[in-house]
């Protein structure tokens, strides 16, 4: 077996599942380059995107579907106890974690859907601000991972806001760069140009991530077209006066929904990664193998 196997089932191993939790979880994140505690406001599985390549099993119904702030504030307080002490990796799930990876990194809005359509989702970032400031958490980000679809909305506006003095990030998806590609691979009936305006107003009021997953969909990689145009999406953003600090690439490391979503080869996406420097100028990493 290659040395590098069990780092790699690592990262793979995303299960939004913890002992007994409904809803805080913890995962080895190659993004994140350490631990990552998960906190995930959609039980009932529910997102306003089907992508090709989700990970998600919504085969079966869920068991749970409403968040219940008291049991989430005492999962997260558990969590919170079990990584800062260290505890986290003596549990068999993590007992082999590298010790470049034995590091608590980030609070992570990310869940079996898109969290800023929870009900309770201003409550919920409330919630773990409060928490966080309890711990004095100095250091440690609160992550929201998102589809941007949403972040025009008021109560998501308000929720943004708090993040934001409390060493809060974005993290966007973005995983096209034409509106036909865009409803291809996400399948939503939600316009491409709501994303893209979205992501510029969120730019424009603090730095935030791109995510983007790219992958070989019905045997074909993204064409030439697709990525520049990609490539246009992302200086547009910036040329709205946004900020992007980052831009992440990478492809399909778990079982996803559709068979024919299949991965990029590392030399793939090494070579679109650097093309979309190349056209940008931004800091772009690349994460081969998913």
């Amino acid at each position: 077996m290659s040395a590098t196997r069990p780092i790699l089932d690592l990262f793979r191993d995303h299960r939004r599942s913890f002992e007994d939790n409904h809803y805080v979880y913890a995962v080895i994140s190659r993004r994140s380059r350490g631990l990552s505690v998960g906190i995930n406001l959609n039980p009932d599985k529910a997102c306003n995107f089907d992508c090709v390549y989700c990970q998600v099993d919504r085969r079966n119904p869920p068991q749970i579907r409403e968040v219940d702030l008291t049991r989430l504030r005492l999962e997260l307080e558990e969590m919170i106890g079990l990584a800062r002490s260290g505890a986290v990796f003596e549990l068999p799930r993590f007992r082999h974690t590298p010790v470049h990876l034995r590091r608590w990194n980030d609070l992570a809005i990310s869940g079996d859907g898109e969290p800023t359509a929870a009900r309770e989702f201003l409550e919920a970032v409330r919630l773990i601000v409060e928490v966080k400031r309890k711990h004095q958490l100095d250091g440690i980000p609160i992550l929201l991972l998102t589809n941007a679809t949403l972040l025009h909305r008021p109560q998501v506006q308000q929720a943004l806001s708090l993040l934001d003095e409390n060493e809060g990030e974005i993290w966007a998806k973005l995983d096209a760069g034409t509106t036909d590609y865009y409803h291809e691979i996400e399948r939503t009936s939600i316009p491409f140009e709501r994303v893209l305006d979205n992501l510029k107003q969120a730019a424009q009021h603090r730095p935030i991530v791109i995510q983007s997953l790219f992958l070989r969909w019905r045997g074909q990689a993204p064409e030439a077209r697709e990525i520049e145009a990609y490539c246009q999406r992302l200086r547009e953003i910036v040329e709205a006066g946004g900020q992007i600090r980052l831009v992440q690439v990478y492809t399909v490391a778990r079982t996803p929904a559709e068979a024919e979503a299949l991965p990029l080869n590392d030399a793939e996406l090494e070579s679109l990664a650097h093309i979309v420097r190349l056209r940008t100028g931004l800091l772009v990493e690349a994460y081969p193998g998913g």
